[in-house]
């Protein structure tokens, strides 16, 4: 895979001037795409927002740094279910990144009909390059088989959590635009105005689904005893681990054998001894505590959208007003918005909540995006200090590769396939890594 994320050359057109064609394909969701590294709108490194590759790049740390410590310290670790931690904010992170990318990517369209065939290839690659990753194919650091039964393959995941939200933005960025100029912010939510109904319609659905959905009792079988276990549920606007309308449709949809088999309510008081770490289940333990549950489930990542229509709209501030001062206020006052808007939600009751991914979660994490986002333009793009941000740059415009090679352990397992005499004897198992 070649480190580039994204390449592009410049065409001729005959209506606005330059136009950029892509070169090369999937890694240009690089924008979903976890980077925007010669992107259209920035054909140079003087161009390029550079603090739009440091935010990704500080993602991307945030997210190995997580992955390889969150097991030892639960604080940054993912909450067992409801409240946020610092982990939390990793896949907002992304999906406000991807909406950023966008409002460059199609900032301007020779042919929209073109531009949404490269849409949907995009997001096709971005899935089964998840499902690879993700569906069980790779066994983990300690084993050296691979393959995975179709009737058992995760069909949802990070990336293809990415690919969807991706997918919603881009079309509605090439289709929903209107064609009339933006002289000041009413003009600009104007021309945007039905990027903003698409987003409402997703949270109403969203809404009406979790709460008014009736959730039936199931059954699953334990996967190491082969006991069959039934769960009672007959509610609706249940929230819980077991009984939410997300869990619900996840198990109808996909099917309950495609879900992933690590739930992290599995951490929950009521599930594990040692909680908020894995441990044997405690003495009167719910039903549905070792239960498969899909933390990238369909109804989550579809509101999981909307975090990508925030960063669009973030994006198209920068592509209408040139002035840092007048960019940073609307940032600002935004990000200000959502964060209040996020907790005065969890305060009465619609509980932050990242693997239902509640409104409020979005509006909490979206408002921080905002706040970080607003504070690395600030200190790279306006004050200029670049120079010691290097390495997050780096990290960002290689985002994709990073996550391939680190974060699914792609590098660890090539590594851990070259042993001396017996498997055991490998230099991961050396330095206490895979055991």
């Amino acid at each position: 895979m070649r480190t580039e994320l994204a390449m592009y050359e410049p065409i001729k057109s005959t209506d606005d001037g330059d136009q950029w064609r892509e070169k090369k394909d999937i890694e240009s969701a690089s924008s979903l795409q976890i980077s925007s590294h010669h992107h259209p709108y920035f054909p140079s490194d003087k161009e390029r927002l550079v603090s739009l590759d440091v935010f990704r790049g500080l993602t991307v740390a945030l997210m190995i740094l997580v992955d390889d410590v969150g097991g030892i310290f639960p604080a940054i670790n993912h909450s067992p279910w409801d409240g946020v931690t610092l982990a939390d904010f990793v896949m907002p992170f992304f999906l406000f990144i991807v909406g950023v990318s966008l409002a460059f990517a199609y900032k301007n369209l020779s042919c929209k009909y073109a531009a949404t065939r490269k849409a949907l290839l995009r997001s096709f690659k971005l899935l089964s390059l998840g499902l690879f990753l993700q569906g069980g194919f790779i066994h983990g650091l300690n084993s050296f088989t691979y393959g995975i039964d179709i009737e058992k393959i995760r069909v949802m995941g990070i990336l293809q959590r990415i690919a969807i939200a991706y997918l919603v933005a881009a079309l509605c960025e090439i289709w929903f635009k209107g064609n009339h100029n933006v002289t000041s912010e009413l003009s600009m939510i104007k021309k945007y105005k039905f990027h903003w109904v698409v987003a409402f319609v997703i949270t109403t659905t969203y809404l009406f689904m979790l709460y008014g959905l009736y959730v039936p009792d199931w059954e699953y079988q334990i996967s190491t005893t082969f006991l069959n276990v039934k769960v009672k549920c007959g509610v609706r606007g249940n929230t819980g681990p077991g009984c939410n309308a997300v869990g619900m449709l996840d198990r109808m949809l996909l099917g309950i054998h495609h879900l992933y088999r690590k739930p992290v309510y599995a951490r929950t008081k009521q599930c594990s001894i040692y909680s908020p770490h894995n441990g044997p289940l405690p003495p009167g333990a719910p039903s549905w505590c070792q239960a498969p549950f899909d933390p990238e489930g369909l109804l989550s990542s579809l509101m999981a959208t909307v975090t990508c229509l925030v960063g669009l709209h973030y994006g198209h501030i920068i592509i209408h007003f040139k002035d840092h001062k007048r960019r940073l206020n609307q940032w600002i006052l935004r990000s200000f918005c959502l964060l209040m808007l996020g907790l005065a939600l969890d305060l009465f009751g619609m509980h932050l909540n990242k693997p239902l991914y509640t409104l409020s979660y979005v509006c909490v994490t979206a408002g921080a995006s905002g706040f970080l986002f607003s504070t690395i333009y600030l200190m790279v793009d306006v004050y200029g200090y670049k120079r010691a941000s290097l390495v997050l740059q780096w990290m960002g415009i290689h985002a994709l590769p990073i996550y391939v090679l680190i974060a699914c352990n792609l590098v660890f397992l090539i590594i851990h396939g070259f042993y001396w005499k017996k498997p055991i004897n490998n230099l991961l198992h050396l330095i206490g890594i895979g055991k």
